[in-house]
């Protein structure tokens, strides 16, 4: 029998064991849905703090509750930082941060240490699937090599295919069982074994030709979101300043029953997407001789957009009679979206940062995140979240809204609040008397 036949058959089976690289907001979901499946499964990460907490059944991401890691203990999922392990699973997951150079540039390190510690320890019959968001062209140019190395024959010895994550943290409606798999493989075989995998899991595989086309439908896909986004901050920026409430022409063109979608303005991009998945595709054109302006310049009017706020911060203080520098104030929301505990690439660090350099005294509450956490390109904002009180809203000099959580209390914050600069239309259903409200 084939070995990729014998793969088929112990995927298909409760003799599967699957590893996942990196415990994140990707990668411990995804070990939740095989392990709901029956499915052993060993994760791996170079957090020891994270890999502990697996251990003794508490979980580090608010959307998944400390219940649920116990349970799947029980199931048998396990965490380790023994990379030499990684010869034990049958199939081997990558789910590591692919993050931007500070010249924005594709920083592809954390896979390429995957990749070496998976080559260490690659034995034949192997399946590893790459899930990080990447440049087309990454799994064949930069994975097949280092796996390869060893003599091991891919498609035969071992099987490699992308799949790209399509994680919304925090979102009820879609979770990663419920979500299409797009998956593409180095060859046949490769692909067979990875489709195979996800259907054990999701609702339906969705099987592409090559690697490179699954590369790029994810890039794609938060391209086309930040492309919309870019469109509707412009338009937000131009609106506000003709006297028009932005928020109220997308609700009207909302009404129209084909050919518009609606995507919303808001002080900047986060979350570990959007705000870099476009400019790996504007590296990649560079390669091939191509500039992406479109998409370029969209990354610059969405990466403008802290600056902006901060400018109508200034600008609102100053209706007021007060200068920028020395005013007090709370950021409301350092997550980069809403309801989450997730704050890579949120807009409210630049905010913070911006503001103090200003020479304002910032504080922030976030109900999800009680302390900043140490960020790679702020690494001095290290903060306690602020109780909201009435008596400390009335001591601050302007409330700026940067995530519009659900569990705040909108009405008691306008009430008490001197000033509010509002990014997420988050006041629009107030009912009591309000603060100054400006929005930005």
């Amino acid at each position: 029998m084939e070995s990729n036949e014998q793969l088929v058959l112990k995927i298909q089976s409760n003799a599967l064991k699957v590893g996942v690289i990196g415990l994140g907001y990707v990668g411990l979901p995804l070990a939740r849905a095989f392990a709901e499946q029956g499915v052993a499964v060993l994760g791996f990460d170079v957090d020891a703090a994270k890999v502990a907490r697996l251990e003794r059944g508490e979980s580090y991401i608010g959307h998944i509750p400390g219940e649920v890691i116990r349970r799947l203990r029980s199931k048998g999922f396990a965490a380790t930082t023994d990379f030499r392990r990684l010869d034990e699973p049958d199939v081997v997951i990558v789910c590591v941060p692919t993050p931007l150079t500070d010249a924005r540039e594709p920083d592809l390190s954390y896979v390429v240490d995957s990749a070496r510690a998976i080559a260490e320890r690659l034995r034949p019959g192997q399946l590893i699937v790459l899930e990080s968001t990447t440049y087309p062209g990454t799994t064949r140019e930069v994975l097949l090599p280092i796996l390869a190395a060893g003599g091991l024959r891919p498609g035969i010895d071992f099987f490699l295919a992308f799949s790209p994550e399509r994680e919304d943290p925090g979102n009820p409606d879609f979770t990663a069982t419920s979500i299409p798999k797009v998956v593409g493989g180095l060859d046949p075989a490769s692909l067979d074994a990875a489709s195979a995998l996800y259907g054990r899991i999701v609702v339906r595989v969705v099987r592409v030709s090559t690697l490179e086309v699954a590369e790029a439908s994810k890039i794609l896909e938060n391209t086309y979101r930040a492309v919309n986004i870019a469109l509707v901050n412009e338009l937000k920026m131009l609106y506000d300043r003709m006297g028009i409430d932005v928020w109220e022409v997308i609700e009207a063109a909302k009404s129209k029953p084909f050919g518009f979608q609606a995507f919303y303005p808001g002080p900047g991009l986060g979350g570990h997407c959007i705000p870099i998945d476009p400019f790996y595709l504007t590296w990649v054109a560079r390669k091939h001789g191509l500039t992406t302006r479109f998409i370029e310049l969209a990354g610059e009017i969405n990466t403008q957009m802290p600056a902006y706020v901060v400018a109508r911060v200034a600008d609102a203080l100053n209706d007021v009679a007060k200068p920028l520098r020395g005013s007090k104030i709370v950021i409301l929301g350092m997550a980069y979206k809403r309801d989450v505990d997730d704050p890579r690439e949120s807009p409210g660090f630049a905010l913070m940062d911006l503001l103090q350099k200003k020479g304002a005294v910032v504080e922030y509450n976030d109900p999800h995140i009680p302390v900043l956490p140490p960020m790679r390109h702020y690494p001095n904002l290290q903060h306690s979240s602020r109780e909201l009180t009435p008596e400390y809203l009335q001591s601050r000099d302007c409330v700026l809204i940067s995530t519009d959580h659900s569990a705040y209390d909108w009405e008691t914050i306008a009430r008490h609040a001197p000033l509010i600069v509002d990014t997420r239309n988050a006041l629009k259903n107030l009912t009591a008397p309000a603060a100054r409200i400006v929005r930005a």
